[in-house]
């Protein structure tokens, strides 16, 4: 990255880390929703925008790592920072087992999509099913946590993507055949893709559950959960560093901006952060469909 937005996301981190002794709960609220989304949307970006394997289903990933992590509390007592090692470790075997069977059998694009959509749909409809983890009823049980989790994977996204195993993600989004023929594994390298999304995705899903203190299936496997993921990296720039940041950044910030703005005017409009989301989407894949960061790095001289 170049030096100016480094420097730009250091005084970031510094405002983010004095927050909590400057700002009210409302202010922190948001911070952590938009740093949540950040982090969310880096995992997500690692398999869709670096390795272009498309997914539709990371609610899995994010539901399976609060509910592990959860149960382990709730039934036996262990705290998150010991249940979140067996969230990374249960998220990462479930995410190679989707790997390994789609990858195997050859199942790729929309076909890939869709399977990562079922596989979220089948265990949020077990979950809600399961009573030992509080079924349909739901499992009952800070913003300097949420900040280290988005840096870090900032850093790794960083250092992945100047890998060998970056390059070869690349080549593999570029062209799958292409990099076959080079010599490239891609069976072994989008299986790694996906595990690491996977795994990351987990944390998120830990964090989650101890900062709402309650699960319930129907929302945290929810489709709606998979694309507030996916819409920071969508707006932002798929398979840039920046974008899943600045995209999680303006979500955030217009969409709760505008419904503190209609609570104040007094109005009820049902659905009006879903609007927000549809609108910023769609002004940006039509103005800008690479994403909102390649246009302004461009501007900026500064590398994606």
């Amino acid at each position: 990255m170049n030096r100016r937005v480094i420097f730009l996301f250091a005084a970031l981190g510094g405002v983010l880390l004095c927050l909590p002794s400057i700002a009210n709960n409302y202010v922190l609220s948001v911070a952590t929703l938009f740093l949540f989304f950040a982090y969310t949307g880096q995992a997500w970006n690692i398999m869709t925008g670096f390795a272009g394997q498309l997914s539709l289903g990371h609610s899995l990933y994010l539901g399976i790592g609060a509910y592990v992590s959860a149960a382990l509390y709730f039934h036996f007592g262990i705290g998150p920072w010991a249940g979140l090692w067996l969230s990374i470790v249960f998220c990462g075997l479930v995410g190679a087992f989707v790997g390994a069977l789609a990858f195997r059998y050859g199942i790729s694009g929309v076909y890939f999509t869709l399977l990562t959509i079922a596989f979220a749909e089948f265990t949020r409809i077990g979950f809600d099913h399961w009573d030992w983890l509080g079924g349909s009823g739901g499992l009952f049980l800070k913003v300097t946590l949420i900040l280290a989790l988005a840096a870090t994977a900032l850093a790794l996204s960083a250092w992945l993507l100047r890998s060998r195993a970056g390059y070869y993600w690349q080549a593999i989004r570029e062209n799958e055949e292409a990099a076959q023929a080079l010599g490239i594994n891609t069976f072994r390298c989008k299986m790694l893709a996906v595990v690491t999304s996977a795994a990351m995705t987990s944390l998120a899903g830990v964090f989650s559950a101890f900062y709402y203190n309650n699960l319930f299936p129907e929302q945290i496997f929810s489709i709606n959960r998979s694309i507030e993921t996916i819409l920071g990296p969508i707006i932002g720039g798929i398979g840039t560093l920046i974008g899943p940041i600045l995209g999680a950044a303006l979500l955030t910030l217009l969409a709760d901006g505008v419904t503190e703005l209609v609570a104040a005017l007094g109005w009820e409009v049902a659905g009006v952060k879903q609007l927000i989301y549809g609108v910023i989407l769609c002004a940006v894949v039509t103005l800008l469909p690479h994403g909102v960061w390649p246009t302004l790095a461009r501007k900026l001289k500064v590398s994606r």
